[in-house]
Parts: structure tokens; sequence; C-alpha cells
């Protein structure tokens, strides 16, 4: 069965970094697209990044310049690298997989990851 196992959250003081790690097992990496998506308390889930084989990685604009998104093909593992770090990056981030397909909307997407919490202050 399909595993996404989420490590790399943790508190940080603003202005820091962080590296997500997610790590895929159970599917055809090559053929999903691998995204990471937050939600805080009472919001609604957010979209991050993501990136598929062959394709062109996305962030969110408002994120764009501090967080990237990479892959391990050979390690079927996506990281989300997080600097300059702000009070609202506080959030529960998500690891999710599409079949083929790349999507900013959290309900296109198959499979989910148990989350990793992240704390800015």
């Amino acid at each position: 069965h399909v595993q996404l196992v989420e490590s790399g959250g943790g508190s940080v003081q603003a202005g820091g970094s962080l590296r997500l790690s997610c790590a895929a097992s159970g599917l055809t990496y090559s053929r999903y697209c691998m995204g990471w998506f937050r939600q805080a308390p009472g919001k609604e889930r957010e979209w991050v990044a993501h990136i598929i084989s062959d394709g062109r990685p996305a962030v969110a604009d408002s994120l764009k310049g501090r967080f990237t998104i990479s892959s391990d093909d050979a390690k079927n593992t996506v990281h989300l690298q997080m600097s300059s770090l702000k009070p609202e990056d506080t959030s529960m981030y998500y690891c999710a997989a599409r079949w083929s397909r790349c999507s900013s909307d959290w309900r296109d997407w198959d499979y989910w990851g148990q989350g990793t919490q992240v704390t800015v202050s």
C-alpha cells in the first residue's frame, strides 16, 4: 500500500530554515506528482509546491524566493527547503501524491502523509 512519510518539521525562530522530507513507497514514484500542502488551525488546506518527473517544479507565488521543492528520484523522496521562515508559516505540513498530473487543489490528490508540524516563533 502507498505510504508517504514526512520528516523534518520542528520549532524554529523567525528567519531560520527547515528542510522537510517525504519518503514515498508503494507507488511508481516517477508517475506521480509529489506535492506539499499546509494547514493551520481553522484554515483551509493550502497548496505550497509540487513537482513531477520531467516537469517544472512549482511553488505558490506568495512563497517563491523562500521555499524550494526538489525530488530525489533515486530515493523516492521529495524535499521542501524553507528559508527566511516567518511566524505565519506556522502550520501542519502535508506531503501528497497525485497520479500523473499536478494540481493546486488539495481535493484532487490521491494520497497523503500524516503531516509534520512546523512552528515559527
